[in-house]
């Protein structure tokens, strides 16, 4: 029987980076990344993509009501801010000889 491995991807962007989003609607924009989901390759940036919810009337709001939230973005779209450049990121060891990410701009870990 072989033996059935569950990998989460390694991702370029985590949360708290800035991010500059590269097509869609709302390209050019940059955000703060609030959450980001491994799995799905989604992450979810501060007022980028933003959706129009109607919620239904309940006991704390009987009128009911529209709501604009930030829907999830494919990771693929983000590309990483650094310095206010926009940069490609890559990982490397560093001199405590931990796996670190890096900019392929500069150079420098972030």
């Amino acid at each position: 029987m072989e033996r059935k491995i569950n990998r989460v991807p390694k991702l370029h962007v985590k949360k708290g980076d800035t991010v500059k989003v590269l097509s869609g609607k709302d390209r050019a924009k940059t955000g703060e990344i609030v959450a980001v989901y491994p799995k799905d390759r989604t992450a979810i940036v501060k007022g980028v993509n933003m959706v129009t919810k109607h919620r239904k009337p309940d006991a704390d709001n009987p009128n009911g009501s529209i709501v604009k939230l930030e829907s999830p973005i494919r990771i693929d779209k983000l590309m990483l801010v650094v310095n206010g450049e926009a940069t490609r990121i890559g990982r490397k060891r560093n001199d405590a000889g931990k796996l670190q990410r890096f900019s392929k701009k500069t150079g420098e870990f972030i």
